[in-house]
């Protein structure tokens, strides 16, 4: 391991990097604490020659989040956020966090796990100015590389010793590794799988029999305060995720309510809904296909 690290330091370096940036699950942080520690009793050119280049490959794949953000930003941030347990709220409180922080997020991002790739798609998406977004992601990028390098150094007869003993037992230790992760990655799809089927199981309402109801429903708006910029359902009320029923008019639980959201699957609507009806909603509906079905209605109604 040490004589192939040795060897093939650099271009094995910003491999390691690039791919971890661009959103590979290859942890980089572990490969540069090594070279911290390799690095150590070399020039201190070389140290900084390491540290450059783990701040490049971070430039280069930020930059390409980036400017994917700027173009396809909702549809890569829906994408991205499909391994959540919730997608719709991976998205809302990502895009929350974000219109929180700024691009101070690109500072620590690379320290918080999975926050990396999507604080630089969050920084496109929400329009960040590219000369600012570069600087807070050249400094976030040394701090997290710079860090990663010093430890190396300080714990580096440690890392020395753990090399060693991880040539010696390296088949039973990726043998572990892989084990552990296909245990962690079978438990989120198999609970993933038991939300989706709980939300299947909550009724729907179509766009067409929300727009032909003769009597008008309670609509509610469950989206992020960010995307109720957008055009809404005429008459909707606007509310929290965690709305309960006590929040709603005092005859709520009389009416029919209608809850509407802009997320994959209408979760975030299919679990308020199944929320107000165990207290007492009884006819409580998610809005099939969300405001994106309500707005391809709209033309017909005209």
């Amino acid at each position: 391991m040490t004589a192939l690290l040795e060897s093939h330091a650099w271009v094995l370096l910003f491999l390691n990097v690039l791919c971890e940036q661009a959103g590979l699950p290859i942890p980089a942080y572990p490969a540069l604490v090594v070279a911290g520690a390799l690095t150590f009793n070399d020039s201190g050119a070389m140290l900084g020659g390491v540290w450059g280049l783990a701040v490049l490959a971070c430039l280069l794949a930020d930059s390409a989040w980036y400017w994917a953000g700027r173009r396809y930003g909702g549809w890569l941030m829906g994408t991205a956020c499909k391994i959540s347990l919730s997608p719709d709220s991976c998205v809302r409180k990502n895009k929350h966090l974000y219109l929180q922080v700024g691009p101070r997020l690109l500072l620590v991002g690379k320290f918080l796990p999975g926050a990396g790739a999507l604080s630089t798609l969050l920084a496109g998406m929400m329009g960040t100015p590219y000369r600012r977004f570069i600087a807070y992601d050249l400094a976030g990028s040394a701090i997290w590389a710079g860090s990663a390098l010093f430890l190396g150094i300080i714990f580096r007869n440690s890392v020395q010793r753990g090399l060693d003993l991880l040539g010696a037992y390296l088949p039973y230790g990726i043998a572990g590794v892989v084990l552990v992760f296909a245990l962690f990655l079978g438990w989120r799809l198999y609970n993933r799988r038991r939300l989706l089927q709980r939300m299947l199981r909550v009724p729907r309402v179509s766009a067409e029999e929300l727009l032909n109801w003769e009597q008008p429903p309670l609509i509610l708006d469950v989206r992020s305060p960010e995307e109720r910029l957008s055009d809404p359902i005429p008459d909707s009320v606007m509310v929290n995720y965690d709305v309960t029923l006590d929040a709603l008019p005092q005859d709520a639980a009389q009416r029919v309510i209608v809850v509407y959201c802009s997320c994959p699957r209408e979760i975030s609507a299919a679990l308020v809904a199944e929320r107000l009806c165990i207290n007492g909603a009884a006819r409580t509906f998610a809005l099939k296909g969300g405001l994106a079905a309500w707005r391809n209605v709209q033309p017909q109604a005209l």
